[in-house]
C-alpha cells in the first residue's frame, strides 16, 4: 500500500476511537478527498451519523465508544458502495498510529486530493487542446484553461496557501518539449497572414497589439513577422526586397532559418486582403499548441509526490503563465475593430502605445547593423519623441 492509503485509513481509524476527532475534520475534509471509493463512503456515513445526532459522535476522548458507532456506520457506508466488512473496518482501527493525531492524517489525504485534481484537470485541457487541433475550434480548450485555473485557486484557498506563480527549480523544471507536430492548415494561414502584411503593411499597427512573433509555429515565419514590425516601426517601406535585406540584417539567411527564395515567396503581395480574421486564426492555433504544453507540464508537476501542495499550485501557476498570455491577446483579437485604410504614402508617426506594441513584435537588432538598426534598437529602449525624430 502506499502512503496515502495508510494516511487514509489512520485518520478514519482515528475516528473510530475518538469520534470527537470529527469535529476538527469535518471543517475542511470531505470525502471526495479520499482516493478509495470504500473509505470516502465510510466518511461520509460517519459524517451522516454525526449530523444525524448519533449518540457515539460526542464522545469524549478516553470514553470508551460504544460498538454501535461501528456496526450503525457499517450499515450507512453499506448503501454507498459494496464489498465493506466488520474486520475491514477494524483493521482500520489498527492502523491508526495516534488518534489525536487524526488531523495530520487529513491532511496527508487532502495533499493527495490536491495531486489527483490537478492532475485530473490538466488531462482534461490536454484532451481538450488535442481535439482542438483537429477540429479547428478552441471552445473547449478555453474552457478547459479557464476551469484548470479556477481549480488551482480554489486549491490554493482550501489549503491555506497563496494562489501565485513560482518558477520551479531546476529538478522540477519542464524537460526540453519534442517540438509539436503543425498541420499544413495552420502552415498555410500563416504564409498567407505574412502575405496580406506585405501587401497592406499599414494592418501591423492593429495587429502589433495582440499577435506576437512566437504565435508563428514556424520559426521562418516568425522571423519574417519581426522583419516586417521592424521595417513598420521604423517607417520604412515594406516589400519583398525590404523584407528579404531585413531578415538577412538579422542573421536568419546565415544561420539557416529561412532563404532568400521562401523569403520572397512567402512575402508575395495578396493586394486587398484584410489580415485580422487570418491573424486571429494564427492566434488561436497558438494557443492550441501552448495549452498541450501545459497541460503536459503541470500534468508532470501533480505527479510528483515530493511536492507540498503549495508548490505545486505554485508551479502550476507558473507553467500555465503563456497559456494566460495568448488566452489574453486572443480576447484583444476578438475586440478588436479592423484598421481604417491608410494612403500608400509614408505613414504619420503612431501614438506612443501603438510604437511600443510594435517594439514588441520584433527582436533587437544587433549593434552592427547599421544607422537604421541602431536608431530601432533606441527606440525599443526608450521610446520617446527624441528618438521618433531621429528616425
Amino acid at each position: 500500500m502506499t502512503p496515502l492509503v495508510h494516511a487514509e485509513q489512520a485518520v478514519l481509524g482515528a475516528i473510530f476511537l475518538e469520534p470527537g476527532q470529527l469535529d476538527r475534520l469535518s471543517p475542511w475534509l470531505r470525502p471526495e478527498h479520499f482516493s478509495r471509493p470504500a473509505h470516502a463512503a465510510v466518511y461520509n456515513a460517519m459524517l451522516e451519523l454525526k449530523a444525524d445526532g448519533h449518540p457515539a459522535a460526542a464522545t469524549k476522548a478516553g470514553i470508551p465508544v460504544p460498538l454501535a458507532w461501528v456496526t450503525d456506520t457499517l450499515h450507512e457506508a453499506s448503501t454507498r458502495t459494496r464489498g465493506l466488512t466488520a474486520s475491514y473496518l477494524h483493521s482500520l482501527v489498527s492502523a491508526c498510529p495516534r488518534p489525536d493525531h487524526a488531523p495530520v492524517y487529513g491532511r496527508m489525504v487532502l495533499e493527495g486530493a490536491i495531486h489527483r485534481s490537478v492532475a485530473k484537470h490538466a488531462a482534461r485541457l490536454h484532451q481538450a487542446a488535442l481535439a482542438a487541433s483537429r477540429v479547428g475550434t478552441v471552445t473547449e480548450t478555453l474552457h478547459h484553461a479557464q476551469v484548470l485555473s479556477d481549480v488551482l485557486a480554489d486549491l490554493a484557498r482550501g489549503w491555506g496557501t497563496e494562489a501565485r506563480p513560482v518558477q520551479p527549480p531546476d529538478a522540477y523544471a519542464p524537460q526540453t518539449e519534442h517540438p509539436q507536430p503543425v498541420g499544413e492548415r495552420v502552415l498555410a494561414d500563416e504564409e498567407f497572414l505574412l502575405g496580406c502584411l506585405t501587401s497592406r503593411p499599414e494592418q501591423l499597427l492593429g495587429l502589433v497589439q495582440w499577435l506576437r512573433p512566437g504565435d508563428f509555429a514556424d520559426r521562418g515565419h516568425q522571423q519574417i513577422y519581426q522583419a516586417l514590425g521592424a521595417l513598420h516601426h521604423r517607417g520604412e517601406p515594406i516589400d519583398q526586397l525590404t523584407v528579404l535585406w531585413e531578415v538577412q540584417r538579422r542573421g536568419a539567411l546565415a544561420h539557416g532559418t529561412l532563404d532568400a527564395e521562401r523569403v520572397r515567396r512567402l512575402c508575395d503581395p495578396f493586394v486587398g486582403l484584410a489580415a485580422e480574421h487570418v491573424g486571429e486564426q494564427v492566434v488561436q492555433a497558438s494557443l492550441v499548441r501552448t495549452a498541450t504544453l501545459a497541460a503536459q507540464q503541470v500534468g508532470d508537476l501533480a505527479d510528483h509526490d515530493a511536492l507540498a501542495p503549495g508548490q505545486l499550485i505554485g508551479y502550476a501557476l507558473h507553467a500555465l503563465g503563456p497559456l494566460d498570455d495568448v488566452r489574453r491577446r486572443l480576447r484583444l483579437a476578438h475586440e478588436a475593430e479592423p484598421e481604417p485604410r491608410r494612403p500608400v504614402s509614408r505613414p504619420s508617426a503612431p501614438p506612443l502605445a501603438a510604437r511600443i506594441d510594435a517594439a514588441r513584435a520584433r527582436s533587437p537588432l544587433a549593434d552592427t547593423a547599421g544607422p537604421a538598426a541602431t536608431t530601432a534598437a533606441s527606440c525599443t529602449a526608450l521610446p520617446d519623441r527624441h528618438n521618433h525624430r531621429s528616425q
